[in-house]
């Protein structure tokens, strides 16, 4: 069993940046995949960006490639810095972890059987 628990999450201006962690509890986050997703109120959860098991591949939804960069310590630990941070990526953010041991990252969060409470992120304009 994998426990997960995000922190980093608060009001920022617009053009700041933030950075998010999620620590896990149980198992080691080594062997799995993982991703960071987030929803905005009245909508669905959104993906945000994955990273492999090994950390060596990643992939990130259009709206946040070039601005945020997901990144783990193959250990215990997977980061999410957010730089140019715009009104509308506030919302929860929500790390979670592959249910299978070394599956390729996936952008689906069927894929994914861990997940954490969120952390929430507002961004001022």
């Amino acid at each position: 069993q994998v426990q997960l628990v995000e922190s980093g999450g608060k009001l920022v201006q617009a053009g700041g940046s933030l950075r998010l962690s999620c620590a896990a509890s149980g198992r080691l986050l080594s062997a799995y995949s993982m991703g960071w997703f987030r929803q905005a109120p009245g909508k669905g959860r959104e993906f945000v960006a994955a990273i492999s098991w090994t950390g060596g591949s990643t992939d990130y939804a259009g709206s946040v490639r070039g601005r945020f960069t997901i990144s783990r310590d193959n250990a215990k630990n997977l980061y999410l810095q957010m730089n140019a941070l715009k009104p509308e990526d506030t919302a929860i953010y929500f790390c979670a972890a592959n249910g299978f041991l070394q599956q390729p990252l996936s952008n689906f969060p069927s894929d994914y059987a861990y997940w954490g409470q969120g952390t929430q992120v507002t961004v001022s304009s």
